[in-house]
Protein backbone atom coordinates (compact mmCIF):
# COMPACT_ATOMS: atom_id res chain seq x y z
CA UNK A 1 0.00 0.00 0.00
CA UNK A 2 1.54 3.39 -1.05
CA UNK A 3 0.41 6.52 0.85
CA UNK A 4 0.72 9.90 -1.10
CA UNK A 5 -0.39 13.09 0.79
CA UNK A 6 1.32 16.03 2.23
CA UNK A 7 3.40 17.30 5.39
CA UNK A 8 0.70 19.11 6.94
CA UNK A 9 -2.55 20.02 5.20
CA UNK A 10 -3.66 23.47 7.45
CA UNK A 11 -1.99 26.49 5.90
CA UNK A 12 -3.64 29.37 5.42
CA UNK A 13 -2.27 30.43 1.95
CA UNK A 14 -3.53 27.19 0.50
CA UNK A 15 -7.22 29.10 0.48
CA UNK A 16 -7.35 29.79 -3.05
CA UNK A 17 -4.63 27.33 -4.41
CA UNK A 18 -6.19 23.81 -3.14
CA UNK A 19 -9.32 24.99 -0.49
CA UNK A 20 -12.33 26.88 -2.16
CA UNK A 21 -12.12 30.92 -0.44
CA UNK A 22 -14.20 31.38 2.62
CA UNK A 23 -13.03 27.83 3.99
CA UNK A 24 -12.18 27.94 7.80
CA UNK A 25 -9.60 26.53 9.83
CA UNK A 26 -11.25 23.73 11.16
CA UNK A 27 -12.48 22.67 7.69
CA UNK A 28 -9.48 22.05 6.11
CA UNK A 29 -8.62 18.31 6.96
CA UNK A 30 -11.96 16.87 5.64
CA UNK A 31 -11.77 18.84 2.78
CA UNK A 32 -7.94 17.80 1.87
CA UNK A 33 -9.52 13.91 3.41
CA UNK A 34 -12.02 13.74 0.54
CA UNK A 35 -8.53 13.72 -1.92
CA UNK A 36 -6.04 12.13 0.24
CA UNK A 37 -5.61 9.60 2.54
CA UNK A 38 -2.57 10.38 4.31
CA UNK A 39 -0.92 13.23 6.08
CA UNK A 40 1.53 14.29 8.59
CA UNK A 41 0.77 15.97 11.93
CA UNK A 42 3.93 18.33 12.50
CA UNK A 43 2.01 20.77 14.82
CA UNK A 44 3.03 17.80 17.26
CA UNK A 45 6.58 19.27 16.88
CA UNK A 46 5.94 22.27 18.25
CA UNK A 47 3.63 21.65 20.96
CA UNK A 48 2.40 18.60 22.72
CA UNK A 49 -0.59 17.09 21.34
CA UNK A 50 -3.41 16.18 23.87
CA UNK A 51 -6.03 13.33 23.41
CA UNK A 52 -8.65 15.77 22.20
CA UNK A 53 -6.43 17.16 19.16
CA UNK A 54 -6.06 13.57 18.09
CA UNK A 55 -9.51 12.31 18.48
CA UNK A 56 -10.74 15.23 16.31
CA UNK A 57 -8.63 14.32 13.84
CA UNK A 58 -10.03 10.77 13.59
CA UNK A 59 -13.26 11.86 13.94
CA UNK A 60 -12.92 13.83 10.86
CA UNK A 61 -11.29 11.70 8.54
CA UNK A 62 -12.32 8.54 6.67
CA UNK A 63 -12.21 4.85 7.86
CA UNK A 64 -9.47 4.24 5.69
CA UNK A 65 -6.89 7.73 6.27
CA UNK A 66 -3.49 7.12 8.38
CA UNK A 67 -1.98 9.82 10.07
CA UNK A 68 1.89 10.30 10.63
CA UNK A 69 3.01 12.31 13.81
CA UNK A 70 5.81 14.01 14.40
CA UNK A 71 7.83 13.78 17.46
CA UNK A 72 8.17 16.83 19.94
CA UNK A 73 11.04 19.01 19.11
CA UNK A 74 12.47 17.86 23.08
CA UNK A 75 12.67 14.60 21.85
CA UNK A 76 14.64 15.21 18.40
CA UNK A 77 16.20 18.69 18.66
CA UNK A 78 16.62 19.88 22.13
CA UNK A 79 16.99 15.95 23.24
CA UNK A 80 15.52 16.82 26.86
CA UNK A 81 12.22 14.70 27.01
CA UNK A 82 12.06 12.49 30.03
CA UNK A 83 10.66 8.93 29.80
CA UNK A 84 7.13 10.65 31.41
CA UNK A 85 7.43 13.20 28.73
CA UNK A 86 7.34 10.05 26.41
CA UNK A 87 4.42 8.62 27.97
CA UNK A 88 2.40 11.51 27.79
CA UNK A 89 2.82 11.79 24.08
CA UNK A 90 1.79 8.46 23.73
CA UNK A 91 -1.04 8.50 25.49
CA UNK A 92 -2.49 11.64 23.65
CA UNK A 93 -1.85 9.35 20.26
CA UNK A 94 -4.95 6.69 21.46
CA UNK A 95 -7.54 8.00 19.74
CA UNK A 96 -6.15 7.58 16.68
CA UNK A 97 -4.61 4.35 17.84
CA UNK A 98 -7.63 3.09 18.70
CA UNK A 99 -9.06 4.32 15.33
CA UNK A 100 -6.47 2.43 13.43
CA UNK A 101 -5.49 5.71 11.67
CA UNK A 102 -1.94 5.92 13.40
CA UNK A 103 0.46 4.92 10.76
CA UNK A 104 3.45 5.93 12.42
CA UNK A 105 5.82 8.69 14.41
CA UNK A 106 7.97 10.70 12.20
CA UNK A 107 11.16 11.28 14.22
CA UNK A 108 13.20 13.94 12.53
CA UNK A 109 16.70 15.12 13.62
CA UNK A 110 18.38 18.78 12.88
CA UNK A 111 21.73 18.65 10.84
CA UNK A 112 23.61 18.98 14.13
CA UNK A 113 22.80 15.61 15.15
CA UNK A 114 25.91 14.07 14.19
CA UNK A 115 26.61 10.68 13.42
CA UNK A 116 28.27 8.89 16.53
CA UNK A 117 27.96 5.45 18.44
CA UNK A 118 25.98 7.58 21.30
CA UNK A 119 23.75 9.03 18.78
CA UNK A 120 22.88 5.96 17.65
CA UNK A 121 22.36 4.34 21.14
CA UNK A 122 19.60 7.48 21.46
CA UNK A 123 17.89 6.89 18.57
CA UNK A 124 17.40 2.85 19.56
CA UNK A 125 16.36 4.55 23.06
CA UNK A 126 14.04 7.13 21.13
CA UNK A 127 11.99 4.44 19.36
CA UNK A 128 11.90 2.32 22.06
CA UNK A 129 9.86 4.88 24.04
CA UNK A 130 7.38 4.90 21.41
CA UNK A 131 5.61 1.66 23.09
CA UNK A 132 5.43 -0.23 19.38
CA UNK A 133 4.52 2.51 17.32
CA UNK A 134 6.30 2.37 14.30
CA UNK A 135 9.05 4.79 13.83
CA UNK A 136 10.42 6.58 10.85
CA UNK A 137 13.94 8.52 11.27
CA UNK A 138 14.85 11.01 9.06
CA UNK A 139 18.39 12.35 9.30
CA UNK A 140 19.96 15.60 7.38
CA UNK A 141 23.89 15.07 8.05
CA UNK A 142 24.93 12.62 5.40
CA UNK A 143 27.36 11.42 8.01
CA UNK A 144 24.65 9.00 8.85
CA UNK A 145 24.25 7.55 5.07
CA UNK A 146 26.34 4.66 5.90
CA UNK A 147 25.57 0.73 6.05
CA UNK A 148 26.74 1.28 9.76
CA UNK A 149 23.39 2.94 10.44
CA UNK A 150 21.07 0.98 8.34
CA UNK A 151 21.88 -2.03 9.64
CA UNK A 152 21.05 -0.37 13.61
CA UNK A 153 18.04 1.11 11.95
CA UNK A 154 17.15 -2.73 10.63
CA UNK A 155 18.03 -4.30 13.89
CA UNK A 156 16.27 -1.77 15.71
CA UNK A 157 12.92 -2.23 13.10
CA UNK A 158 13.30 1.25 13.04
CA UNK A 159 12.44 2.88 9.44
CA UNK A 160 14.65 5.25 6.72
CA UNK A 161 13.06 8.46 5.78
CA UNK A 162 14.43 8.59 2.31
CA UNK A 163 15.01 11.97 1.00
CA UNK A 164 15.03 14.73 -1.51
CA UNK A 165 16.18 18.29 -0.90
CA UNK A 166 18.53 20.49 -1.99
CA UNK A 167 22.15 19.37 -3.47
CA UNK A 168 23.81 21.27 -0.68
CA UNK A 169 27.15 20.45 1.42
CA UNK A 170 26.74 18.21 3.98
CA UNK A 171 22.74 17.09 3.54
CA UNK A 172 21.59 13.55 2.72
CA UNK A 173 21.68 12.99 -0.98
CA UNK A 174 18.56 10.94 -2.48
CA UNK A 175 19.47 6.74 -1.66
CA UNK A 176 16.66 4.33 -1.55
CA UNK A 177 16.81 2.40 1.78
CA UNK A 178 14.42 0.17 3.35
CA UNK A 179 15.10 -0.98 7.04
CA UNK A 180 12.01 -1.83 8.36
CA UNK A 181 8.04 -2.71 7.57
CA UNK A 182 7.43 0.93 6.47
CA UNK A 183 9.18 2.79 3.55
CA UNK A 184 9.46 6.88 3.66
CA UNK A 185 10.08 9.44 1.27
CA UNK A 186 9.73 13.01 1.70
CA UNK A 187 10.02 15.67 -0.97
CA UNK A 188 11.34 19.14 0.49
CA UNK A 189 12.20 20.72 -2.70
CA UNK A 190 15.53 21.65 -4.39
CA UNK A 191 15.36 25.18 -3.61
CA UNK A 192 19.15 25.89 -3.01
CA UNK A 193 19.47 29.66 -2.78
CA UNK A 194 16.93 29.59 0.35
CA UNK A 195 17.56 26.62 2.37
CA UNK A 196 20.19 28.75 4.52
CA UNK A 197 19.09 32.08 3.42
CA UNK A 198 15.98 33.06 4.14
CA UNK A 199 14.15 35.32 6.81
CA UNK A 200 10.66 33.10 6.55
CA UNK A 201 10.82 29.57 7.28
CA UNK A 202 8.40 29.06 4.43
CA UNK A 203 11.11 30.29 1.70
CA UNK A 204 12.96 27.24 2.01
CA UNK A 205 10.14 24.88 0.82
CA UNK A 206 8.88 27.18 -2.09
CA UNK A 207 9.78 24.96 -4.84
CA UNK A 208 7.69 23.23 -7.58
CA UNK A 209 8.91 19.88 -9.14
CA UNK A 210 8.75 19.12 -12.26
CA UNK A 211 7.30 15.95 -13.58
CA UNK A 212 10.95 15.30 -14.76
CA UNK A 213 12.16 15.59 -11.51
CA UNK A 214 9.21 13.43 -9.56
CA UNK A 215 9.53 10.58 -12.18
CA UNK A 216 13.43 9.78 -11.15
CA UNK A 217 11.20 8.28 -7.94
CA UNK A 218 9.13 6.59 -9.40
CA UNK A 219 10.76 3.33 -9.86
CA UNK A 220 12.21 4.06 -6.26
CA UNK A 221 8.60 4.12 -4.52
CA UNK A 222 7.89 1.35 -6.35
CA UNK A 223 11.04 -0.57 -5.29
CA UNK A 224 10.26 0.30 -1.53
CA UNK A 225 7.14 -0.81 -1.91
CA UNK A 226 7.50 -4.18 -3.42
CA UNK A 227 9.06 -5.43 0.26
CA UNK A 228 7.19 -2.75 2.40
CA UNK A 229 4.36 -3.19 3.93
CA UNK A 230 3.44 0.32 3.31
CA UNK A 231 4.95 3.31 2.26
CA UNK A 232 4.30 6.67 3.02
CA UNK A 233 4.87 9.63 0.56
CA UNK A 234 5.08 13.41 1.87
CA UNK A 235 5.49 16.28 0.09
CA UNK A 236 6.84 18.67 1.76
CA UNK A 237 7.53 22.01 -0.75
CA UNK A 238 4.02 23.68 1.11
CA UNK A 239 3.90 26.93 -0.28
CA UNK A 240 1.34 28.57 -1.82
CA UNK A 241 -0.03 24.73 -1.79
CA UNK A 242 2.66 23.29 -4.59
CA UNK A 243 2.79 19.96 -2.51
CA UNK A 244 -0.48 19.04 -3.15
CA UNK A 245 0.14 19.65 -7.16
CA UNK A 246 3.53 17.75 -7.18
CA UNK A 247 1.39 14.58 -4.64
CA UNK A 248 -1.11 14.61 -7.54
CA UNK A 249 1.53 14.49 -10.19
CA UNK A 250 3.14 11.65 -7.88
CA UNK A 251 -0.20 9.83 -7.86
CA UNK A 252 -0.50 9.47 -10.95
CA UNK A 253 2.61 8.40 -12.30
CA UNK A 254 2.52 5.57 -9.90
CA UNK A 255 -0.35 4.27 -10.96
CA UNK A 256 1.36 3.42 -14.66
Amino acid sequence: MIYVGTAGYSYQDWIGPVYPEGTKKGEMLEYYAREFMFTEVNSTYYSMPNKYMMWNLAQKTPEEFRFVVKAHRSMTHERSASKEDYDRFMESLQPLAESDKLGGILVQFPYSFHCSKSNIEYVKWLAGCLEGVPAAVEFRNERWINETTFEALRRAEIGYVCVDEPDIKGLVKPVTILTSGIGYVRFHGRNEVKWYNHKESFERYNYLYSEEELSEWVPRIKQLAAKAERVFVSLNNHYQGQAVRNARMVREMLKS
